[in-house]
């Protein structure tokens, strides 16, 4: 009986030690805030956009970290998630916000934009990104690129692009090759999502613009679109498809 209640002891201490060690994906819940861990050094940063049409809309971005560098891509929707998220970043990485890159103009990508340039975190964006955000009347990212921008963090780098039209004309995308992960926002669509906004987008270049994305990052492995979960490269193919002009 002795044995039998210290077996039954040690098996329940090894489970409890290994429900204890097993880590969460899920790092930060709050209403305003979500953060998960996708990859080594990678998180999705969640936050929410109220709207007319759609309601409450969870909205996706990336924290990549490298080294001593953090490059987030995409501000969250709003100055208060993200305080949140550079609070959250100052507690948990004990690390420096090298840049911010945002990867088109609509409120879900630069909404809080304006924190980030009062703290002077470097912020770029394709060059039409930036035009259009003045146009409206936004705060916009301070730098602009052309077709391609480099970031280095730490011994490796993130490259950002500029490839087509599709959710809008100025969308880019983000890739991260240590990790194959490639960041395409509002222009790639979660599986069995639907069209979503189009009043800014160009329907009839999405589907090629798709394409292009494919030739261009062959390795992407982990696809993240700008809302929804992210998954593998039968994201491009939904959203090429979904998109597809028919003749």
């Amino acid at each position: 009986m002795f044995r039998f209640l210290l077996l039954i002891s040690i098996i329940t201490t090894i489970g409890a030690c290994q429900r204890k060690e097993k880590p969460s994906s899920n790092l930060a819940q709050t209403d305003i805030l979500k953060i998960d861990s996708i990859a080594p050094n990678v998180w999705i940063h969640r936050s929410y956009l109220q709207t007319e049409s759609f309601g409450k809309v969870e909205c996706n971005g990336l924290i990549y970290k490298n080294g001593d560098d953090i490059v987030i891509i995409d501000t969250p929707v709003d100055d208060s998630s993200s305080t949140a998220l550079l609070s959250w970043i100052n507690a948990n990485l004990n690390n420096k916000v090298k840049a911010v890159v945002c990867t088109h103009f609509h409120e879900d990508c630069i909404g809080g934009i304006k924190v980030f340039n009062e703290q002077k975190i470097p912020s770029y964006a394709y060059y039409k990104t930036i035009e259009k955000a003045q146009e409206k009347g936004l705060t916009a990212p301070a730098t602009g690129f052309t077709n391609d921008l480099i970031v280095h963090t730490g011994d490796h780098f993130i490259q950002c692009s500029y490839v087509g039209a599709g959710h809008t004309h100025d969308n880019s995308v983000v890739y991260i090759p240590e990790h194959k992960i490639l960041f395409g926002g509002c222009l790639i669509k979660a599986m069995d999502a639907d069209k979503g906004y189009l009043g800014d987008a160009d329907t009839l270049e999405w589907s090629s613009t798709i394409q292009k994305v494919k030739s261009q990052f062959p390795e992407a492995e982990i696809i993240v679109p700008g809302h929804g979960e992210h998954g593998g490269r039968g994201l491009l193919d939904y959203t090429e498809k979904l998109f597809k002009h028919k003749q």
